[in-house]
């Protein structure tokens, strides 16, 4: 099969990679993928929101399969586009795709659904963020109502921080957001429960824990991302069931009510309270930095578990995994998620040495004149398996410190909640 990926960050260069190493994958086109995914498939430069012109470019190259990495072309509805046009493609439909696209929607099938959730307000103006303050106490979470690439929900500590933050949403911070979703501060552990899901069932594709925050111990400005591992060891057998009885089939059987079953990756964002799992947010795609530390740990052929999904015939399937522990650390340019510099070479990036364990994703990078640069504000994610996290982790800062980039910084401390706690 022709596959045809589209996205450019560490998470398509993971799914890239996994699917170059399928029997049933002939060739590989990235749309418009990274300096890590040249070397697997064949990059083409394209906007991903031009829907006529990667139609074009399917047709052009023969592609019998679109996976879809990031949200917005989902959200925008890429995927009953090109079913429209005849082309087999993996992901949520536009409908589907507002689990994210959408806080206030999202909150609104909790909310009809008996879902657990935090309580939440949905507001459209100063007025009613005011109103509502008054029945929560501090900390309070805003939330931008539309996609903002991981960085529209703020913690507030203060009443005053509420209404500027809300404010700013109002103004347009966020185009696509022109509400938001107040909501109360919930104390427990967040942590990520993965699915492939068909339109008649769905099968468990991993559970992952990452760093949001920029800084060490989880402080400082959310960002796309600092670096994750897997398993949660949060998710027992126990939460498991809960999540999937009290959260998923009851999100399931709203969309497939009205009539927009749901297919392609899910991830459910939760926060667990003394045992008790909180959806959070739901993600229509795999995560990232989830997805890097997700696949190494899978034994199944990636693409033969989504011709299944395709064909609604996941029952089956059986997907197995690696009981090794995995974990990734981002490396970012300096000044993320702020300003940062682009296009600075990366000199020593083949001094790393790579092997099944030990795989640098590659994220904002790109390839000119044969040089290796960095383009974005995350750029590669160092990734390594093991049965000792602790290990894992020392193993990846010693091949972070080998590469000697001096434009970067990554967090030191990722996993540090379990590790800390042995």
């Amino acid at each position: 099969m022709n596959i045809g990926l589209i996205g450019s960050g560490g998470r398509e260069h993971a799914l890239c990679k996994k699917l170059h190493g399928s029997k049933l994958c002939k060739k590989i086109f990235c749309f418009p993928g990274n300096g890590g995914t040249e070397n697997l498939a064949k990059n083409i430069e394209v906007d991903i929101l031009n829907f006529t012109e990667l139609l074009r470019l399917i047709k052009l190259h023969k592609i019998d399969l679109v996976l879809v990495g990031p949200e917005e072309p989902l959200s925008l509805g890429i995927v009953n586009f090109l079913k429209k046009n005849k082309i087999k493609v993996f992901g949520p439909s536009k409908y589907a795709a507002r689990l994210e696209g959408s806080k206030a929607f999202m909150k609104k099938i909790c909310k009809e659904n008996n879902i657990p959730t935090a309580k939440f307000r949905i507001c459209k103006n100063k007025k009613q963020v005011v109103e509502y303050l008054k029945s929560l106490k501090l900390p309070i979470v805003v939330k931008a109502d539309g996609l903002a690439a991981g960085k529209g929900v703020t913690i507030c500590k203060s009443k005053k921080q509420v209404l500027n933050v809300s404010e700013e949403i109002f103004k347009g911070k966020f185009k696509s957001s022109n509400k938001l979703v107040v909501e109360e501060f919930l104390v427990g552990e967040e942590a990520s429960y993965f699915l492939i899901v068909d339109k008649n069932s769905f099968k468990f594709f991993g559970t992952a824990q990452d760093h949001k925050r920029v800084g060490e111990k989880d402080i400082g400005p959310n960002t796309g991302g600092m670096g994750a591992y897997s398993p949660a060891p949060i998710i027992n057998k126990n939460v498991e069931k809960k999540i999937i009885n009290k959260i998923v089939k009851p999100t399931l059987k709203a969309l497939r009510k009205e009539n927009h079953p749901y297919t392609g990756f899910l991830y459910v964002g939760l926060m667990i309270v003394k045992n008790e799992p909180y959806l959070i947010e739901y993600n229509v795609r795999m995560g990232d930095p989830e997805c890097q530390v997700i696949l190494p740990r899978l034994k199944t052929d990636l693409l033969k578990i989504i011709k299944f999904s395709i064909n609604n015939n996941l029952k089956k399937i059986n997907i197995k995994w690696n009981k090794e522990k995995s974990m990734t650390i981002v490396l970012c340019s300096k000044g993320y998620p702020g300003k940062y510099k682009k296009n600075i070479l990366i000199s020593n990036f083949k001094n790393l040495k790579q092997n099944k364990k030990d795989i640098v994703y590659h994220a904002g990078t790109k390839i000119i004149n044969g040089k290796l640069l960095s383009v974005g504000g995350r750029v590669l994610n160092f990734t390594s398996s093991g049965n000792n996290l602790f290990m894992v982790r020392e193993k990846i800062i010693k091949m972070i410190k080998k590469l000697k980039w001096k434009s970067g910084f990554f967090r030191k401390d990722i996993g540090w909640k379990i590790l800390d706690r042995k």
